[in-house]
């Protein structure tokens, strides 16, 4: 009886050491990248540079390589892979960003255990009205979650940069020789970013808004967008690894990595779909 009793405590240590490193084996596997956007890309007209733009944002522009001819970038399809945080969690992730430049966006998200899907979400920005398909249930009709939403539209166009130039309800206004506001509409309204520029590089390093975190909040909270690394996609230089924190969070809750993006391609059935 002893010893029966003996391998039955073995097991049970055995067992409460073992979850645990499943669970946190499980956490550092990443899921399978996406495949590639089937759609065939577009060339990209270009449009000139506009030549009044504040002294950081022009020297940006060149440092990217857009220099006097400017892409015009009318729609993109973002594959990426990193790290999502749900509810104290931190799972890997893989995540598809569509966008109709400067209209709407579709986030396509998929949290994962071992390697696998273990919640998605679908989360779509068009015609001005945010719908949030959760593994907690869905979010719609709520003015400050589109309002949040159409910063979204507006801070991850930095992986589209001509579109703060060549979209005529965008503009740029001067702060010092390393920052800038970028203005954005929101409607028939406004809203704005700081968007902060590296001394040395010319590159932005962060952009930066206050932002509605839930839809019932009454106050905006400090949003960051954290630019890490930089990559050439499709001849444009853009940030390829990079962070989203809330300033009341102090670290980050989603990481997102690029790994292909799909310029000027046919997305309107896409968009408006719910699935990877």
């Amino acid at each position: 009886m002893f010893q029966i009793t003996s391998y039955l405590v073995a097991a049970v240590i055995s067992l409460i050491i073992l979850v645990p490193l499943m669970l946190v084996l499980s956490l550092r596997i990443q899921p399978k990248p996406f495949s590639a956007y089937p759609e065939p890309a577009q060339a990209l007209r270009s449009v000139s540079l506009p030549g009044d733009l504040p002294a950081p944002v022009a020297r940006y522009y060149e440092t990217i390589g857009m220099g006097e001819q400017v892409p015009l970038i009318e729609s993109a399809v973002i594959s990426a892979r990193g790290r999502l945080r749900f509810a104290g969690v931190t799972f890997p992730a893989r995540l598809r960003f569509t966008h109709d430049a400067g209209q709407g966006y579709r986030h396509y998200i998929e949290a994962t255990i071992f390697g696998y899907p273990l919640m998605k979400v679908n989360e779509t920005y068009l015609d001005g009205r945010a719908r949030m398909a959760l593994p907690i249930g869905v979010i719609e009709n709520e003015p400050k979650v589109d309002m949040a939403a159409n910063l979204g539209l507006w801070g991850e166009s930095v992986w589209l940069p001509s579109i703060f130039i060549t979209d005529s309800r965008v503009r740029w206004e001067p702060v010092n020789d390393r920052s800038a506001r970028l203005i954005v509409p929101f409607g028939s309204k406004e809203d704005a970013f700081t968007v902060y520029f590296d001394a040395n590089t010319g590159l932005i390093t962060h952009m930066e808004a206050m932002r509605f975190k839930q839809a019932a909040d009454e106050e905006k909270t400090a949003w960051h967008l954290d630019f890490l690394n930089w990559g050439t996609f499709d001849g444009i230089l853009i940030p390829s690894s990079s962070t989203i924190t809330w300033a009341d969070e102090g670290t980050p809750w989603l990481i997102i990595n690029i790994e292909d993006i799909a310029y000027n391609v046919d997305m309107a059935d896409y968009m408006r779909s719910t699935g990877p």
